[in-house]
């Protein structure tokens, strides 16, 4: 079955103010010529170290339906299907606002320190599997991917959620622009990018941009728990937001947390939405994901979505690559368990992680091992940020821990003797020595910024032997 045109020329052409040299029909939208699928409109953005437009003969000759470009690129035939514009990013933006304008679907957008991109995971899940639902793909969140995720929302789309992100004050503002969401989560705010900040408060203001696009009539959902709720509250009110949905352990909030229990895979959660008693299982483990599920309720509940269904959805998510994903590797002797968390860190994630790792089941003669490379973006606060994770690894029971990057040197010092392992300059130095300090029983986690390269670490891990995906629910 062909699947429908997403983006036709004339339709591009309205939208970028550019100009076609063919006719063409367009099934998706792609900037990456690796990744494209036949029947894509292939967009050459610019980047910091490489020109799009240098891969526009291979995109077409992989199937790209037509190529956005400023210029016709070299090796392109002279009847290639273009679409010509002064700037391809502004057309991309141009592009998803047409296309949000058009699109008559319940859009919700996520943001927040941490758990921004699991919170828009299992609103993808429970939204799918109420509807037709169209998200953000990874962690597209930023000046290039949410114009790209508008843009690739399909027309009959009737839930849409999107992720937004920054690293510095004033980026926020124009994504949430763009979304126009009617339903905006906060899930937390903690010290990340600190280097770019002066303080968590700003941090929260910057946060606070994403009130700048709420649609007339819409709603946030914020954590009461947080430190920064009623700065951010006023903040919405100030907007003119007058829907503000607070969730957490306060016993105040909308979204209340009465009951949880913590097991290694996944936890079992009695809340109230509104009043509303909902029991459920979070299909992944941590308290924080305890605290994540609380405001994707929220969130749930101001979309008009089915609260029942939705608890049932979030007993069915599982980790994805880098956020938690668990293997586990079959050895000479039996076999260890890896929870590869290697996308980012930041000392609230860290410290989940940690926490996850502790309530992690050990077999017999197995250790608990963690491998964590630098938290980055922490300014000043780093040394004190990174020798404070200390008490959390002692509290996990963590027995070995394999350290590298320059700001881990503070936490190496933090560290009792016994419980640390080793300290390298980098990832590629510590590999071996964490290869060669695994044993049969061991659950290891692998942590760290996505800077400090820890993924290589996972890979290396997994082909010492056989290592199927695990559920985190077991």
């Amino acid at each position: 079955m062909t699947a429908p045109a997403l983006w036709r020329a004339g339709d591009a052409v309205v939208a970028s103010s550019g100009t076609a040299t063919a006719d063409w029909a367009a099934t998706g939208v792609s900037i990456d010529s690796r990744t494209l699928a036949p029947g894509d409109l292939f967009v050459a953005l610019d980047g910091p170290s490489r020109d799009g437009h240098q891969f526009v003969a291979d995109a077409l000759r992989r199937g790209a339906a037509a190529a956005m470009v400023t210029r016709r690129p070299e090796g392109v035939a002279d009847d290639a299907p273009l679409l010509i514009v002064e700037d391809t990013l502004a057309a991309l933006e141009a592009l998803g606002t047409a296309r949000r304008r058009a699109v008559d679907a319940r859009v919700a957008a996520v943001t927040g320190s941490v758990g921004k991109t699991g919170s828009k995971e299992a609103l993808r899940k429970i939204f799918a599997d109420q509807g037709r639902c169209h998200a953000s793909e990874a962690s597209y969140n930023n000046q290039w991917g949410v114009p790209l995720s508008l843009a690739r929302m399909p027309q009959d789309s009737e839930f849409a959620i999107f992720e937004l992100g920054m690293n510095h004050a004033g980026e926020l503002g124009p994504l949430s622009r763009m979304v126009r969401p009617h339903v905006a989560l906060i899930t937390t705010i903690a010290p990340v990018h600190l280097e770019f900040f002066a303080s968590e408060r700003a941090i929260a203001a910057a946060k606070a941009e994403i009130f700048e696009g709420i649609e007339p009539g819409g709603t946030v959902v914020l954590n009461h728990d947080n430190s920064h709720f009623h700065f951010l509250a006023d903040a919405a009110r100030a907007a003119g937001i007058g829907h503000v949905v607070s969730f957490g352990s306060h016993p105040e909030s909308d979204v209340l947390l009465k009951a949880s229990n913590l097991f290694a895979g996944f936890s079992c959660v009695h809340a109230s939405v509104n009043g509303q008693a909902v029991a459920y299982r979070v299909g992944l483990p941590g308290q924080h994901w305890v605290e994540n599920s609380l405001g994707v309720l929220g969130v749930v509940a101001a979309m008009g979505g089915d609260l029942a269904r939705a608890a049932l959805s979030l007993g069915q998510l599982a980790p994805i690559k880098g956020r938690g994903r668990r293997h586990r590797v079959i050895i000479a002797g039996g076999g260890f368990e890896v929870i590869d968390e290697s996308y980012n860190a930041n000392p609230a994630s860290m410290r989940a992680a940690i926490a996850v790792l502790g309530q992690s089941e050990v077999k017999s003669g197995g250790r608990r091992v963690a491998v964590l490379g630098d938290m980055l973006e922490l300014g000043a606060n780093a040394g004190r940020l990174h020798a404070e994770l200390a008490p959390a690894l002692l509290e996990a029971g963590v027995d070995q821990v394999f350290l590298c990057g320059a700001n881990m040197a503070a936490l190496a010092s933090a560290l009792p003797p016994e419980r640390l392992a080793a300290h390298e300059g980098d990832a590629a130095k510590l590999r071996d020595r964490v290869l060669h300090g695994v044993h049969s029983g061991d659950v290891v986690l692998i942590k760290g910024s996505l800077g400090s390269r820890m993924a290589p670490i996972v890979e290396a891990l997994l082909h010492l032997g056989h290592a199927p995906e695990m559920r985190a629910n077991g």
